[in-house]
């Protein structure tokens, strides 16, 4: 009988459990978690903050007697070491638990800068559902609130706390807000449409003490404006929760560096998700693409790998979808452009709608949008078919809204 075990019980660490369960009925499978409820994901908890769901709204298999049927065995723990040589992990509880195939999926952790006063108590992470219980007894409707960082998770967070009526400010180290997936262009227009809608946004401005005076908070930006808040939320990003794997001999970089079949330097042992440096579609660097769809379909193929069906990544394909207070952008892939490449632009500043295409000779392999919905899955499509384009190219660049048209006409739609 394999004996499988999984380190994480986020949505890669599920996925991989049940893909390994449909293969192999008979395989030992345990799913080690370090947080007391069932399995849930990080992205509900903006949907539990405007009280759209309530904490079983976050679980990731609603079914209380899912993992029992699926004779997975559930443990609560924290994972302090890993053996690779006798194929064993130590938990905080002094158990060891022996394996013959191994998965990573510890996912990532918030990071917080090391800013005078990070620690007091009205400073507040939002990754867990014990976060989001402190946020909710904290912000109420008037309550001042800062937060710091505007990235593709903190905007998230942003829409969440803004629904619960305080008065909201955000401070983005960046020259733009969520500048790891949009252009200064777009960037801009988000900024601007957060404006409009009551949210105070400082880019390029920096946090640089906090003092906590009784119930208040004073902030203080490195141009030395102060804001005195009743909480600060730090939503500054992520790194790879990569503790337990120290003195392993497994290969980390920023990340534990996998290879298409989603193993790691140790045989036997593989990882997915946010903890992984995985090969980039399109590319072929290693890169951290902290995305949830990318983490399950790094599981799938792990999980396939573990129990002897081989299977390759095509990559991680960088593809965000952001909702800030009604306004929807994207990106996708190489958004940024690769040295050598051209752009097509299309911009209405009025309406905040704005389209960006990215070549490589005539490949289409990146783009940013700003209110143009209707072409998210053309994009997708022409981007990860890395589908040449020929004479489309001059006809994208005069009007990039022709994607659509490209699209058909390349033969990637499926005829129905």
């Amino acid at each position: 009988m394999m004996k499988h075990v999984i380190i994480g019980n986020g949505p890669a660490g599920v996925v991989a459990a049940e893909t390994l369960r449909s293969i192999d009925p008979d395989a030992d499978i345990t799913l080690i978690g370090d947080e007391a409820e069932p399995p849930y994901s990080r992205m509900a908890i903006p949907y539990l903050l405007v009280g759209k769901i309530g904490e079983a709204g976050t679980y990731l298999r609603k079914d209380a007697d899912h993992f029992g049927r699926l004779k997975v065995r559930m443990v609560v723990a924290r994972v302090e070491s890993i053996d690779v040589n006798a194929q064993s992990v130590r938990l905080n509880n002094g158990s060891i638990l022996h394996y013959d195939r191994l998965l990573i999926a510890t996912g990532s952790h918030p990071v917080r800068p090391p800013i005078p006063g990070m620690d007091s108590p009205g400073v507040l992470s939002c990754w867990t559902l014990e976060d989001a219980r402190a946020i909710a007894a904290s912000v109420k409707p008037g309550s001042r609130v800062l937060q710091m960082g505007a990235g593709f998770i903190g905007c998230i967070i942003m829409e969440a706390l803004k629904l619960r009526g305080p008065q909201l400010t955000m401070v983005e180290m960046g020259d733009r807000m969520v500048p790891r997936m949009m252009d200064e262009v777009a960037g801009g227009m988000i900024q601007r449409w957060c404006d409009r809608k009551g949210v105070a946004v400082r880019t390029g401005r920096r946090v640089v003490s906090i003092v906590q005076n009784e119930a208040v908070l004073t902030v203080t930006l490195d141009d030395g404006e102060k804001f005195e808040v009743d909480v600060v939320i730090c939503a500054t990003g992520v790194k790879p929760n990569l503790a337990m794997l120290a003195g392993s001999g497994i290969e980390m970089d920023a990340g534990v560096l996998v290879d298409e079949f989603m193993q790691t330097s140790i045989p036997g042992v593989y990882a997915a998700g946010d903890v992984t440096e995985a090969i980039e579609f399109g590319t072929g660097r290693r890169t951290l693409n902290a995305i949830q769809p990318d983490a399950v379909e790094q599981a799938r193929i792990a999980a396939l790998n573990m129990a002897g069906k081989s299977s390759a990544s095509q990559g991680s394909f960088v593809f965000n979808v952001l909702d800030t207070m009604g306004l929807i952008s994207t990106s996708f892939g190489q958004w940024q452009g690769v040295p050598g490449g051209d752009f097509a632009q299309l911009l209405d500043e009025k309406n905040f709608r704005y389209l960006r295409l990215a070549f490589d000779g005539d490949l289409l392999v990146g783009a940013n949008t700003i209110g143009h919905t209707e072409h998210v899955g053309v994009l997708r499509g022409l981007i990860q078919g890395k589908t040449r384009l020929g004479e489309w190219k001059a006809r994208l660049v005069a009007n990039p809204l022709a994607v659509k048209e490209a699209y058909l006409a390349k033969g990637l739609a499926r005829v129905s």
